[in-house]
């Protein structure tokens, strides 16, 4: 594998994870704030971070003199509407149903990338994100397969986070020509942090406990699920996401995401005793050689198209 790629795939990697354990996170901060809570808070602490951060010249961020409008979209798409989306969706629909729909996102950045970036893509890689997407259909469905339908607004829903989650992949690979990595990570989480803000002061405002706007922050369970949302599923992950993005073809960066979905099994397995079945082995299996092959294929494109070149 090319050494310059090695970096980007590694980011690809650590943002999956970090992304697959992202959940014991959330399910325990749920226990003490609503969902709009957790998702506000989240992006205003990663915001106030990551601007202390720029303060202390830990990191440098300079958006003076560039056009912010392809950036400003992006953030919009992710994590405004694809977050927006995402939670009323799976609210709406089941498990199996989710995990579905959400597991379509790679295909339709495969889909995206043909029209918008012209990444052309083999047989062969289109057969081995399939397979990738495909292990992730089974493990939802085989681990929800008892449930009944959900509505069709919620399936709606869903297919509109795929999509803003997809357009965002492909704002992103635009957005990184003018700015780094850490720009558009910071431009995305002060967005989502306004965005959702908003949205829960007209919430508080409504229900008259602007008083408590801070209140559910301060408890044991909130402090270390926001921790870990704002710092590592927000900031890092945000940033290795974009950072892939920027070096990888877009495919290839958002076919990784499914390895969240093995992390998720085997954290649920090890750290909450849940059940283990052979469709998660087989699915695992499926999702672990779509990505490898996807990218194995793609190597060997690029260097059949050097060769060809002469170079």
């Amino acid at each position: 594998m090319d050494k310059e790629k090695l970096l980007p795939i590694s980011a690809a990697v650590t943002y999956s994870v970090i992304f697959g354990l992202s959940f014991l996170f959330a399910k325990m901060g749920l226990t003490t704030m609503n969902t709009i809570e957790l998702v506000a808070y989240r992006f205003l602490i990663a915001s106030i971070v990551l601007t202390a951060l720029k303060l202390f010249k830990v990191i440098k961020i300079d958006l003076q003199g560039k056009r912010l409008k392809i950036v400003v979209l992006t953030a919009i798409l992710q994590p405004v509407l694809y977050f927006l989306f995402e939670v009323k969706g799976i609210d709406l629909s089941t498990t199996s149903e989710s995990g579905l729909v959400l597991s379509l996102i790679p295909i339709f950045v495969a889909i995206f990338a043909r029209i918008f970036l012209d990444e052309r893509l083999l047989k062969s890689q289109i057969a081995f994100i399939f397979l990738s997407v495909s292990g992730v259909v089974l493990i939802n469905i085989m681990k929800d397969k008892t449930a009944s339908s959900g509505s069709y607004l919620g399936v709606l829903l869903l297919f509109m986070a795929v999509i803003s989650g997809a357009l965002y992949n492909i704002g992103s690979k635009k957005a990184s020509t003018n700015f780094t990595p850490v720009e558009i990570t910071y431009v995305m989480m002060w967005i989502g942090a306004i965005s959702f803000n908003a949205i829960l002061f007209v919430m508080k405002a409504y229900n008259g406990t602007l008083n408590e706007y801070f209140t559910p922050m301060f408890s044991v369970n909130s402090l270390i699920s926001l921790s870990y949302l704002a710092i590592l599923s927000s900031i890092i992950a945000f940033f290795c996401l974009n950072y892939s993005i920027s070096k990888l073809p877009v495919y290839q960066s958002a076919i990784f995401g499914n390895i969240s979905t093995v992390v998720a099994i085997l954290a649920g397995v090890i750290i909450l005793k849940e059940d283990f079945g052979l469709y998660d082995i087989v699915g695992a299996i499926m999702i672990i050689t779509g990505i490898l092959g996807t990218i194995y294929m793609g190597e060997k494109k690029l260097k059949e198209d050097l060769h060809q070149k002469g170079i």
